[in-house]
């Protein structure tokens, strides 16, 4: 099976996780990236079943309107039934690496408000131990050579991600070699670097469920 057909077939899954879930009123917020963008193409087919969406990203947002489906504001909703998103790489407690296309910030805002997190990916992105992909973290552009030096300190070779600025205005430093050993201390040691606005270490907030895409087919793997 190649990637386009294991991203299809992650996407499928999880419609089909969702769709006998779905009511007349439900929010499903949505991720970014190659693998979010074949469910939101899936969704337009359920779009009467659902209340709406929450959007991660101004792409996705796009690609969902594209498609019909109406997209709310997260301040405007009560409440985030489920969220779909891929994934830069998971581990067995499905803890995550995200924010490859930048998203990270809204990725862990909407995750972070949804009642499920459903992560979408490929079985090559299921690994040991976090961090043999660099580890995208978002900073306000003031305080990029203070995070850096921070991040250098903490063990990891900080790159400027060129020519890339968020949807909230910010840079991206993409963290390599860094150590994950302890994801969910690295998270909070993170999340006190002044500056840094939001690391794409999803720890404290894992996934629920992660449905891997192999040559066999799609398996599902449950937190706990």
């Amino acid at each position: 099976m190649d990637q386009d057909s294991k991203k299809q077939a992650v996407a499928d899954a999880a419609l089909a996780y969702l769709r006998p879930k779905l009511e007349s009123d439900t929010i499903v917020g949505i991720g970014t990236g190659s693998t979010a963008n074949r469910f939101i193409d899936g969704l337009a087919g359920l779009k009467g079943s659902i209340g709406g969406t929450v959007a991660s990203s101004e792409a996705s947002a796009e690609r969902l309107r594209a498609h019909g489906i109406p997209v709310y504001d997260l301040n405007s909703v009560d409440r985030v039934a489920f969220y779909v998103d891929g994934a830069d790489e998971a581990n067995a407690q499905l803890q995550l690496i995200k924010g490859g296309g930048g998203a990270l910030t809204r990725e862990k805002i909407v995750a972070a408000a949804a009642d499920e997190f459903l992560c979408i990916a490929d079985d090559s992105k299921l690994v040991r131990t976090l961090g043999e992909f660099p580890l995208p973290v978002e900073v306000i552009p003031m305080a990029r050579g203070y995070v850096a030096r921070e991040l250098v300190r903490l063990g990891g070779d900080p790159v400027y991600r060129e020519g890339v600025v968020t949807d909230n205005g910010n840079i991206i430093l993409d963290v390599y070699r860094f150590p994950l050993a302890q994801p969910l201390a690295m998270e909070e040691t993170l999340n006190n670097l002044t500056g840094l606005v939001c690391s794409g270490l999803f720890a404290r907030r894992p996934a629920d469920r992660l449905f891997l895409a192999g040559d066999d087919g799609v398996r599902e793997l449950e937190a706990g």
